[in-house]
C-alpha cells in the first residue's frame, strides 16, 4: 500500500503528460502484479478508430518507444479486439476479456465528457478481488482528474493537439536528449555543427500550413473548416510516433517536433503524411493538400531561429507549387534558399 501511495503522490504532482501516463501505468502495474501495462492512445479518423501504443511496462521495466520507427504504422485497428469496441460503444469504464491463452486482458477506457482518447490496459491471468478493483477505481477518478487540469491548461480546445504555450518545455526536453559532444574551447560553431551525414540520427522541427486554408473558410464556412482542422490533427496523430510532439500554433499552422531519426527517414514520414492528407476525403471540401517545411534541431541555436528555417522551407514550398516537403539545409545545399539570419518575430505563412 505504501507504494501505491507514493505513486499516487506522483500523480497528483506532475505537469506533464508523459510523466502522468507512466506514473497511472506504473501503479497499475504494480498493483496488479501485470504481465504487461500499456497506455493506449485512441484514435479516430473518418470511421475508421485505431489503437496507438503510447507508454509499455512488461514484467515491470518501462520498454522503450523511442527506437519505434514511425515508417511502419503502429496503429492498431480497434476492430481486431470487438470486445473493447463493444465496451467502448456501450461507454464502460472496466472490460474484461480472456484470450485463447488463458491471458485475462482488463481494458480501462479513460470517459472525459463523454468522449474517450486514452485506454489503459492490463495483462494477467489472475482475477481480482473486490479491494485491488476498488483501488484501480480510486487510482482512475485520480488520474482522470488531472488529465482534465493538463488538457485544460496545456491543449488545443478544437484539435486536442499540444497548443504553443507549451512548446518552449518539449523544445528544452528536446535539447535535453540531443546527443551533444562535451562543451570544450574548441567547439565548433553552429555553422560547422550544422554539416551532419544523411544516416546521422537527429531530432526535426516542421512547420506546416494548409493550402488554400481561407478559400475552405470562404466557400463551405467555418464549421467545415474547423472539421478540416480537426481531420489534420486526427491524421497528424495516426502518422507520427507517441514521441513525437504535435502542437497547433493557431489558425491553419502546426508544428512537429520528430524524434531521433535520419534525414531521409524525416523525409519520408513528412512525404507519407503530406500524401495521407491529399487522399483523404474530407466531408463536404472534398482534396485538401498541405504544404511542410522543415529543419534539423541544432542544440547551438534557440528555438526562433530553428522556427525560422524550417519556416522559410516552408514559405518556399508554398510559393513554388504547395503541396510539397521541403527540407532547408537541402535547399541552401543547392542554393535555392540564401542563409538569412533574423533577430525579428517568425511569422508564419
Amino acid at each position: 500500500m505504501e507504494s501505491i501511495i507514493k505513486h499516487l503522490m506522483e500523480i497528483t504532482g506532475h505537469r506533464d503528460h508523459d510523466l502522468l501516463n507512466i506514473s497511472v501505468i506504473s501503479a497499475l502495474s504494480e498493483l496488479t502484479n501485470a504481465q504487461r501495462a500499456r497506455v493506449l492512445d485512441i484514435l479516430q479518423v473518418g470511421e475508421n478508430v485505431f489503437m496507438k501504443p503510447q507508454i509499455t511496462i512488461e514484467q515491470g521495466k518501462l520498454a522503450s518507444i523511442e527506437d519505434a520507427t514511425a515508417l511502419a504504422n503502429p496503429d492498431i485497428p480497434l476492430a481486431q479486439f470487438p470486445e473493447l469496441a463493444a465496451g467502448i460503444a456501450k461507454q464502460e469504464s472496466v472490460v474484461e476479456f480472456v484470450n485463447m491463452d488463458g491471458d485475462r486482458i482488463i481494458w480501462l477506457p479513460v470517459w472525459m465528457n463523454d468522449k474517450i482518447s486514452v485506454c489503459l490496459e492490463i495483462l494477467n491471468p489472475e482475477i481480482y478481488n473486490d479491494n485491488t478493483k476498488e483501488v484501480m477505481g480510486g487510482i482512475l477518478v485520480v488520474y482522470r482528474n488531472f488529465q482534465n487540469l493538463l488538457d485544460y491548461s496545456e491543449r488545443d480546445s478544437l484539435t486536442g493537439l499540444l497548443n504553443r504555450k507549451t512548446f518552449d518545455d518539449n523544445f528544452s526536453k528536446i535539447l535535453r536528449t540531443s546527443v551533444q559532444k562535451p562543451i570544450i574551447e574548441s567547439v565548433s560553431p553552429p555553422e560547422v555543427e550544422r554539416r551532419h551525414t544523411g544516416k546521422e540520427k537527429q531530432h526535426w522541427l516542421a512547420v506546416l500550413d494548409i493550402d488554400h486554408f481561407k478559400r475552405v473558410n470562404d466557400q463551405f464556412g467555418h464549421l467545415y473548416g474547423d472539421e478540416v482542422l480537426i481531420l489534420i490533427a486526427n491524421l497528424m496523430r495516426t502518422s507520427f510516433r507517441p514521441t513525437d510532439k504535435l502542437f497547433r500554433f493557431g489558425g491553419e499552422e502546426f508544428v512537429i517536433l520528430l524524434r531521433s531519426t535520419t534525414k531521409e527517414d524525416a523525409q519520408m514520414i513528412f512525404e507519407r503524411f503530406r500524401e495521407n492528407v491529399g487522399r483523404y476525403p474530407f466531408p463536404q471540401v472534398g482534396t485538401v493538400t498541405v504544404s511542410i517545411g522543415f529543419a534539423h534541431i541544432d542544440p547551438f541555436e534557440p528555438a526562433v531561429g530553428i522556427i525560422g528555417r524550417a519556416d522559410q522551407a516552408l514559405y518556399f514550398a508554398k510559393t513554388n507549387g504547395r503541396n510539397r516537403v521541403c527540407h532547408y539545409e537541402a535547399l541552401v545545399e543547392t542554393g535555392e534558399l540564401k542563409i538569412e539570419q533574423s533577430e525579428d518575430s517568425v511569422e508564419f505563412f
